[in-house]
């Protein structure tokens, strides 16, 4: 096999379901050595079974991105296996429980920052001296348009986002010249048990989409396969989108209906 993505090695959090799931499968399925990162071993051990059933390389290192250690493991574990790191994505995302501001629970929206704030943040800590040292090296960062919208009852989430969009321009900043891409993707709304929790919650025009609007998570796989390759150069420190005609046409998904 041969591909952009053959014999890199590929650290994918929140990999136990949803876009970390499809992440991994598509990538192993390219011939990547794929390590996969989430807080559930059971269901990561499962889909380890099925990605060596079809040939694929793959490792699971349980963990919450919410531990700085949890992700620093993962790193060091991917490069022992496979004797680098290539390409992380920062995927591990929360937006339960959708509240407006003053029904919120202070509690449940710290740990919401902890996960999407705090684990890319670490992410990025451990990924980028382990990147430097093998000469660069690729870290993709799960957006969305949340990041410069204000969504009634997603405060949390649109807050954290917005963090997340701006740890990618400060990392492509301080490393893109050391050849360290950091690049947002902003997929849209896709068919994962999130829009389950947005759907229930009747708040804001999102939970009133229908689903047959959601796109699949294999999507959001392939347009980040596209950001390893030559084409996501071009939106080092911001976010990419599929949400447009030109984003889908550069993956090769179909336009937007």
């Amino acid at each position: 096999m041969t591909t952009e993505l053959s014999n890199k090695t590929i650290l994918v959090t929140g990999a136990s379901r949803g876009i970390g799931e499809a992440t991994a499968r598509h990538f192993a399925a390219e011939g990547a050595n794929v390590v996969m990162m989430a807080r559930s071993a059971a269901r990561l051990e499962e889909i380890e079974v099925e990605i060596r059933a079809g040939g694929g390389a793959v490792t699971v290192c349980t963990g919450d991105v919410s531990a700085y250690g949890d992700v620093a493991a993962a790193v060091d574990g991917a490069v022992k296996e496979y004797g680098g790191l290539d390409v992380l994505v920062n995927n591990a995302g929360v937006i339960d429980p959708i509240a407006r501001l003053a029904d919120s629970d202070p509690t449940e929206w710290d740990k919401v920052v902890d996960i999407n704030v705090k684990g890319v943040y670490h992410g990025l800590r451990a990924a980028i001296p382990a990147m430097l040292e093998s000469g660069g090296g690729t870290v993709i960062n799960i957006s969305s348009g949340a990041a410069t919208n204000a969504l009634e009852g997603w405060s949390h989430y649109c807050c954290t986002k917005a963090a997340v969009l701006s740890l990618t321009a400060c990392a492509d900043k301080e490393y893109g010249s050391q050849g360290i891409r950091v690049v947002g993707l902003s997929p849209g709304t896709v068919a994962t048990e999130m829009q389950v929790s947005i759907k229930a919650s009747g708040i804001n025009p999102v939970s009133q989409l229908d689903p047959s609007v959601h796109i699949p998570t294999e999507w959001v796989a392939k347009a980040a396969a596209y950001l390893v390759g030559d084409g996501g150069a071009a939106y080092a420190g911001r976010d990419f989108s599929i949400k447009t005609d030109e984003g889908r046409k550069a993956v090769g998904l179909p336009a937007v209906s």
